[in-house]
């Protein structure tokens, strides 16, 4: 829960590691359930704090196409068995961390302009927010392409995770009824540890140079 509230606060790639511990001990459709509602938290807190850095027309090039990958997510991991669903999680966070690799050592640096790359993601981040809150990996992925700095780069995230996850609330709520009183009584007693992690996020992007900024959400996702 300290590591949603840190990624939340800026350190992004962090997440993924929340999101495997997360399954770890809950188990991978169930930890959704849980993770969810902390999330909204968290994304309330960060666009309060970053609202103001929001490049919109980034996330209006993401936020359709997210849409959709999350409907079909609603449809496709509704009554997938437990194994499946953990090896699908493994298994985009596999493929998120060669990416990152390959497009950091590219020769390459021009910033992808080509529809299919906005399009390709937003889905991508749309399915996997849904199947496992795994959205964050693609949407870095798309950021770090686009080259923006840090504070872009936080505030942009903030408004696209608060609409998406306010979006797939109703679904996980009434469709695969994963969020119940026993999960919600859960968050209520994490919430204290995701404000402490939000503040200390918060603390330590502050002090982090923009130029440094785009290596660490790449360590990070890495580890």
């Amino acid at each position: 829960t300290f590591l949603i509230g840190m990624g939340k606060g800026g350190v992004k790639g962090i997440d993924m590691l929340n999101v495997t511990l997360m399954a770890i001990v809950f188990g991978s459709k169930t930890s959704t359930g849980i993770v969810l509602p902390l999330l909204l938290c968290a994304d309330v807190a960060a666009v309060a704090y970053y609202r103001r850095y929001a490049d919109c027309s980034l996330f209006w090039k993401l936020a359709p196409w997210m849409i959709i990958g999350v409907l079909l997510g609603v449809f496709l991991g509704k009554d997938m068995h437990e194994l499946l669903f953990r090896k699908i999680m493994s298994g985009i966070v596999l493929v998120t961390i060669v990416i990152v690799l390959i497009m950091e050592f590219r020769k390459n640096k021009e910033v992808p302009n080509h529809p299919a790359f906005a399009i390709g993601n937003g889905l991508a981040a749309g399915f996997t927010t849904m199947i496992g809150n795994l959205a964050g990996a693609f949407a870095n992925l798309y950021f770090l392409a686009m080259r923006v700095n840090k504070n872009v780069f936080i505030g942009t995230g903030a408004w696209i995770f608060l609409f998406m996850n306010w979006f797939k609330f109703p679904f996980q709520l009434f469709y695969w009824k994963n969020i119940n009183r026993e999960t919600l009584q859960i968050d209520l007693y994490l919430i204290p540890i995701l404000l402490l992690g939000f503040w200390a996020g918060v603390r330590f992007v502050d002090k982090i140079k923009d130029e440094h900024y785009r290596k660490l959400v790449i360590v990070l996702t890495i580890l």
